[in-house]
């Protein structure tokens, strides 16, 4: 079992730190500095760095991570990882004795060609894919292979707890409303997470179950979503059609 610790980075980053003992996991490090004052000020060692995927705010900081301890780095097999020592493809399970953590490996293109979530003990730590609210530009992948991503991450059981790389609730809860104005469930979403950012508060983690309940990009089977779709593309049939609307729809709203 582990601790996850948010550690904020750049402009809106989160870099995960999995404190179980004297001993951590960090998860996207785009910057080693604050991941190494965290680790210092718990008398933490480094065990290992899961990398979700290549842009370098997700594994810029690794390499002087690496020059303070021997962590075993795991990502994707088809990127350009720094350092890695465990090369992933999806669908393997990895351990990592020292913190005592296990983690199913979700293969999740569609933000770039090889990203990669990492689920386990109830936590979905799932990079760029899906955001709160949200979910990735398709930089990389095409909207068939990201909304197939998404339902992977979505039949996950209604409350792991996601954690994302990046601060934006906020904005896509705009488009959301925009997408779905008689959804009550995001309208309460809306101002709880207005309230909470007035505070200085971060909004992740969510839950899967709110996800499902609120980010429009998990809910393309939903009627009201479709009709907003058709609204801007008439001849969409089915879910996958509605998501590419919608993603389409995201990149300049």
């Amino acid at each position: 079992m582990f601790d996850v610790i948010r550690i904020p980075a750049f402009k809106d980053n989160y870099i995960w730190l999995l404190r179980g003992g004297a001993s951590a996991i960090v998860v996207d490090p785009g910057d080693a500095r604050p991941v190494l004052d965290v680790l210092e000020r718990g008398a933490l060692s480094l065990a290992a760095v899961l990398i979700t995927h290549h842009h370098a705010d997700h594994q810029g900081g690794i390499d002087d991570l690496l020059a303070r301890f021997p962590a075993q780095v795991f990502g994707s097999a088809a990127e350009s990882i720094t350092g890695i020592t465990t090369p992933l493809h999806g669908g393997e399970t990895i351990r990592i004795a020292a913190p005592d953590a296990e983690f199913r490996v979700i293969p999740v293109p569609g933000h770039t060609r090889g990203h990669l979530a990492y689920y386990g003990a109830g936590c979905l730590f799932c990079g760029d894919t899906l955001f709160g609210a949200g979910c990735g530009r398709l930089f990389e992948g095409s909207a068939a292979q990201m909304s197939g991503s998404l339902a992977r991450l979505a039949a996950l059981p209604d409350d792991t707890a996601v954690y994302c790389a990046h601060e934006y609730t906020e904005a896509n809860l705009r488009f959301a409303l925009a997408v779905e104005p008689g959804n009550q469930r995001l309208q309460d979403r809306v101002r709880d997470v207005s309230a909470a950012r007035a505070k200085g508060l971060p909004t992740i983690p969510s839950t899967l179950a709110l996800e499902k309940a609120t980010n429009p990009f998990l809910r393309c089977a939903e009627a009201e979503v479709i009709a907003a779709a058709r609204g801007r593309k008439a001849d969409v049939k089915n879910a996958a059609e509605v998501f590419a609307v919608l993603r389409e729809w995201r990149n300049g709203f």
